[in-house]
């Protein structure tokens, strides 16, 4: 049997995009996949959309904590040997898994890999919404949380999402992983579309994107104590 991947779904109030995200997960080509949603404290109808999936779709709640704890509590319930995460307001090529899986079958030594990643506006807003929006046109190197999938014993290794950041918890734990060394390798096919829409986490906390300039230093101060 190939290898299990637990894919991890943080959400809080997503119930209009979550079941596309899912269903992108469930078109993957490749198997044995589990799906763990991770309702961070949503007053929505977001776990009834979990819910009514049934296997290999599993729904966990917890209280607000945000998106970092959410993305720690699906891996510690995670059954796979390979971790894979995915926002709920986004969605996967259909292939993203399989080649993925490829890469770390031909490349032993790799612990981690990533893929371009396209931004797309979300169809259902309205003209006014879209003009606000600024689409980059080109596909992005993707060391974005939705675009990797790494062996689980590799994510151990670096540790889990620092749940004092609310807007750059990956960003974190990407720059964590390169002190750790973690080899890894950014695929050139799209695996990934990110949906922007106006309730994006970073359009909506724009206020907190103080949160770079304070992770960079964290960062900083990790490199110095490690010389």
């Amino acid at each position: 049997m190939p290898p299990l991947v637990s894919v991890i779904i943080p959400v809080h109030n997503c119930e209009r995009y979550l079941g596309e995200a899912i269903d992108s997960i469930l078109a993957q080509t490749y198997r044995p996949l589990e799906v763990i949603v991770v309702d961070d404290g949503s007053t929505d109808a977001t776990a009834q959309v979990a819910q009514a999936f049934g296997p290999p779709v599993r729904l966990m709640q917890q209280s607000r904590q945000g998106t970092a704890a959410a993305r720690n509590h699906g891996v510690a319930a995670a059954r796979g040997e390979l971790v894979a995460f995915l926002d709920a307001d986004d969605v996967w090529t259909v292939d993203k898994l399989t080649l993925q899986m490829e890469a770390l079958e031909a490349h032993p030594e790799l612990e981690a890999v990533f893929g371009l990643v396209e931004n797309f506006t979300s169809p259902d807003l309205d003209e006014e919404a879209r003009q606000r929006l600024v689409v980059p046109p080109d596909l992005m190197a993707g060391l974005a949380a939705g675009a990797m999938l790494i062996r689980r014993t590799a994510f151990e290794h670096v540790g889990d999402f620092d749940s004092q950041w609310q807007v750059v918890e990956f960003v974190d734990w990407c720059a964590r992983a390169m002190e750790k060394g973690i080899r890894y390798e950014v695929l050139p096919e799209l695996v990934m579309r990110r949906r922007l829409h106006a309730d994006n986490k970073t359009t909506r906390q724009r206020s907190e994107q103080i949160e770079y300039v304070r992770m960079a230093r964290a960062a900083l101060v990790r490199r110095r104590q490690a010389k």
